[in-house]
């Protein structure tokens, strides 16, 4: 006859059954890993632009073909959200003669949110109300083209009876990018390849007067392989004719490239000819366009639509196919 288990032996048994079941699940709970996060963005660069203004800049997170965008922080507090293949924006409505921290974290397609990293702190210049004398014109303006689709810009510097606080590129008058008062070199980043373009460069003070244009550098982005891509033309073109109260007017709709950066505006032409040009504010949806132009004709008349961009690079980019639509009594 076998022995009954006494009750200090049933509880020894059950302890270590419990044990056992403790120590499995926390066995799978430490196989489970959390999802990794985006990486830290790093290069976190700022420039004083103005007494109320600054010029951020960073380096794309390594994960760069998963990152949905960028978020900025100003002293700790989100400010702006950016596009991912942007790296730098313009900050304004800041204080005079005032301290700030800003730092950028990365949050990737699934929702993941990267750390801040370490801030970047800056103090704006002083507003000089006395100061109404802009800087002179940078001088000896080259550039360089370093590949497919970057350049550097080199200039001599400009003079101010205050001091300059910052430089901006243009592209065919389009504002592209910024660096401190104190650089004489600048690279520009998000050209395409095979590429004809003309820069300038402007000084500003701390009140934010402008100089002159520097003179205009050309420089010829090197060619790709695989050459351009269909990314720089608005796609699905939708042309409607609309009749409002006797005016026939033409509704136009499109949805933005898949350029590298913000597109900044529109051009449209009708029957081959300019028509109007749609530029986009800071709070204007980046994804569609949207334009109705009124038509002079009354008359039964049939009309050629095509629109193209203005890139993050300052170049028009190629039109869309042509949409016919028909209009008038």
């Amino acid at each position: 006859m076998r022995p009954t288990p006494t009750l200090a032996a049933l509880s020894t048994t059950a302890a270590c059954l419990l044990a056992l079941t403790v120590t499995s699940c926390g066995s799978d709970s430490d196989a489970a890993e959390p999802p990794e996060t985006p990486t830290v963005p790093t290069g976190v660069t700022v420039y004083t632009s103005t007494s109320t203004s600054v010029h951020v800049m960073w380096n794309k997170a390594a994960e760069a073909e998963n990152i949905k965008r960028y978020e900025v922080y100003r002293n700790g507090k989100k400010i702006q959200n950016v596009p991912a293949a942007k790296h730098m924006i313009d900050i304004t409505g800041l204080k005079p003669s005032s301290s700030y921290t800003f730092s950028v974290r990365a949050r990737d397609e699934d929702g993941k949110l990267s750390g801040a990293g370490k801030a970047a702190a800056v103090t704006t210049p002083s507003a000089d109300a006395d100061d109404s004398e802009p800087p002179t014109g940078p001088a000896s303006l080259k550039a360089r083209a370093d590949g497919p689709r970057s350049a550097t810009l080199t200039w001599a510097e400009s003079k101010d009876n205050k001091g300059v606080t910052s430089y901006d590129i243009y592209q065919e008058g389009t504002k592209i990018h910024s660096v401190g008062g104190t650089e004489t070199t600048a690279a520009v980043t998000t050209l395409r390849p095979d590429t004809d373009y003309t820069f300038t460069v402007r000084a500003r003070d701390a009140l934010d007067n402008s100089s002159p244009d520097s003179p205009p550098a050309s420089v010829t982005t090197e060619s790709e392989p695989e050459g351009r891509t269909g990314a720089e033309v608005p796609t699905d073109l939708q042309a409607t004719a609309r009749e409002d109260a006797g005016v026939w007017n033409l509704d136009l709709v499109w949805n933005a490239p898949k350029a590298d950066g913000d597109v900044t505006g529109y051009e449209v032409h009708l029957n081959g000819k300019f028509a109007s040009q749609l530029t986009l504010g800071e709070s204007a949806p980046k994804d569609t366009g949207r334009l109705s132009l009124p038509l002079e004709k009354q008359t039964r008349a049939t009309y050629e639509v095509k629109v193209r961009a203005k890139l993050p690079d300052g170049k028009w980019g190629p039109f869309t196919k042509e949409v016919t639509v028909t209009a008038g009594s």
